[in-house]
């Protein structure tokens, strides 16, 4: 079939693109943003690259790195009602062709965490949820972006041993309680994550408590650096995406 755009249908150059009038509707986030955990900024400070959450640290109720497992996050786009549909028809309508073409815009946003010898982890779903829905949609975005960077890819690291509710309507002490305990290392890749640099892929961000809960995981055994690549990020209000 000819090249259509995701969203809209409308020919486009290559598979997996997407319109000139899509792209130029979508938020993007790129510099000037916080260099740990990626919340974009309005504008520069001089002399500072940190965010607010990120200079708190445990005490600040959005912190989403450091203390809390992770060392840097990077998100392709701003989370809204277009972007929205992006991640929904990958994750529930079966559009498993659209993972090349979203798979090219998380890698643009994390090129500075898609280093050399990084191990590429999907976040893992409970047994039951992939067999009702026949597919992992990070796991998806994981093989993807491996192969597009040539780098190692694991998806099965780490395993959902807890079936959670959904988190939606959750506050976010709700989804952190939620998640806890939830994930561990599985058992024959122990030795794969000592020393290793992770690097988790995930579809969307809202407040980040599941990847701090597989990022505490991994950090406990053994790994020395994991970072998070994400499609689409919650923006808290007030703030704007370049």
């Amino acid at each position: 079939m000819p090249p259509q755009c995701l969203l809209t249908g409308e020919p486009v150059g290559n598979h997996g693109d997407l319109s000139a009038n899509v792209w130029q509707q979508l938020h993007f986030i790129a510099a000037p943003m916080c260099s740990a955990c990626g919340l974009p900024w309005e504008a520069q400070v001089a002399g500072q690259d940190l965010c607010a959450a990120c200079i708190a640290g445990e005490e600040h109720p959005g912190a989403i790195v450091f203390d809390k497992g992770l060392d840097h996050v990077r998100c392709a786009l701003r989370y809204d009602d277009l972007s929205a549909q992006l991640a929904l028809r990958l994750k529930y309508a079966d559009r498993l062709d659209m993972a090349g073409g979203l798979s090219r815009l998380i890698v643009q946003a994390g090129r500075d965490v898609l280093t050399d010898g990084a191990l590429v982890v999907p976040v893992p779903l409970h047994r039951t949820r992939l067999i009702s829905r026949r597919y992992n949609q990070a796991g998806v975005l994981a093989s993807a972006i491996s192969k597009a960077c040539g780098l190692d890819l694991c998806l099965d690291l780490l395993h959902r041993q807890r079936a959670t509710p959904r988190q939606q309507g959750l506050s976010a002490k709700g989804r952190e309680r939620n998640v806890r305990g939830a994930f561990r290392v599985t058992p024959r890749h122990r030795d794969l994550v000592k020393g290793a640099h992770v690097v988790l892929i995930d579809d969307v961000l809202t407040t980040g408590s599941t990847l701090k809960a597989c990022a505490r995981v991994l950090k406990r055994a053994g790994a020395e650096r994991v970072d998070a690549l994400v499609l689409a990020r919650v923006v808290p209000e007030g703030i704007g995406a370049i």
